[in-house]
């Protein structure tokens, strides 16, 4: 699978991505064997809240990128259906010129109730479609408002999508987007209110610490194609600001530092669940915590310790 996933073959990295989404047992051992063949692709975030046209834009700036003979992968993390738990697949709607070119592998996946935009999987998708041989990878998240960072974990250049109608964009972004984004694009920037909302997002970048890299403020009209050109030009830049400060290095090494410890934090949660429920039943102490005859801190403790592990 892996030999036929390097050279190219779309089926079999669609099946590895069904493979990471259901969490199957032995999607680990292909993941270790691709792992020397991931790091070459640039990971673009596209985040924003829900409306902004974050996957209109994309569709528009994948364009761009496939007139350099580029090869693109899109992840778009769609809210999951209630019903059956899979993504709604609202982004592919959208990106349907693109859908059936041989250049792009688009990847619709549900959030599955992951909070901050991502689904659990994307970390590991994204390294299947760089080991596959895309150049540029965009995530477009599920647009969630303030609470969607988690992109910065995963991108080497994140892009913000605001529009003139959503309010206050300074209410917008104050609450830890803000440090995020690299690039902030205003859409639809035929709508009344693109230069207010254009002068307060310049005006909370003059207050903020200076960096090198001050991020541009483009505006856009998706659905007419203006300002694309401007958004594949500045995400190339960012690229090679990275690369030419040894940034990019610094944000990967320190990714893969939060990758390995997320991988130990995850084999020891496996390993004492496992423990657990093979020594105890934890239905008894489920109703002593309800009836509020212990609290969850001493039968947090006792269930370890009834599980062999030790507190001296």
């Amino acid at each position: 699978m892996i030999d036929k996933l390097l050279s190219g073959d779309r089926r079999i990295l669609a099946r590895l991505i069904t493979m990471i989404e259901d969490d199957d047992s032995t999607k680990n051992d292909y993941l270790k064997d691709i792992y020397t063949h991931t790091g070459n692709a640039h990971i673009v975030g596209i985040t924003g809240a829900p409306g902004s046209g974050k996957s209109s834009l994309t569709d528009r700036v994948i364009s761009e990128v496939l007139k350099e003979e580029k090869k693109v992968g899109v992840i778009a993390v769609d809210p999951s259906s209630p019903f059956s738990g899979g993504a709604i697949l609202g982004d592919r709607i959208r990106m349907q010129e693109h859908t059936l070119d041989p250049r792009v592998f688009i990847r619709s996946m549900g959030t599955r109730g992951t909070l901050g935009g991502l689904s659990r999987s994307t970390r590991e998708v994204i390294k299947v479609l760089d080991a596959f041989g895309k150049d540029i990878v965009f995530v477009e998240t599920v647009g969630v408002g303030q609470s969607e960072v988690d992109i910065v974990k995963y991108a080497d250049t994140t892009v913000l999508v605001l529009t003139p109608a959503a309010g206050d964009s300074v209410q917008t972004i104050k609450a830890g987007v803000m440090e995020i984004a690299d690039i902030f694009v205003v859409n639809k920037a035929d709508l009344p209110g693109k230069d207010r909302t254009v002068t307060e997002l310049e005006a909370m970048l003059d207050l903020s610490p200076a960096k090198e890299w001050r991020p541009p403020v483009i505006t856009s009209n998706a659905l007419k194609g203006e300002g694309i050109v401007d958004i594949w030009e500045t995400i190339q830049k960012h690229r090679q600001y990275l690369e030419d400060s040894g940034l990019l290095f610094s944000v990967r090494k320190e990714r893969a530092k939060r990758e390995l410890v997320d991988q130990v934090e995850n084999l020891i949660k496996s390993i004492v669940w496992s423990r657990i429920k093979e020594n105890i039943s934890l239905e008894e102490l489920t109703e002593e915590l309800a009836e509020r005859k212990t609290d969850p801190y001493t039968a947090s403790r006792e269930l370890l310790e009834k599980a062999g592990f030790s507190f001296s």
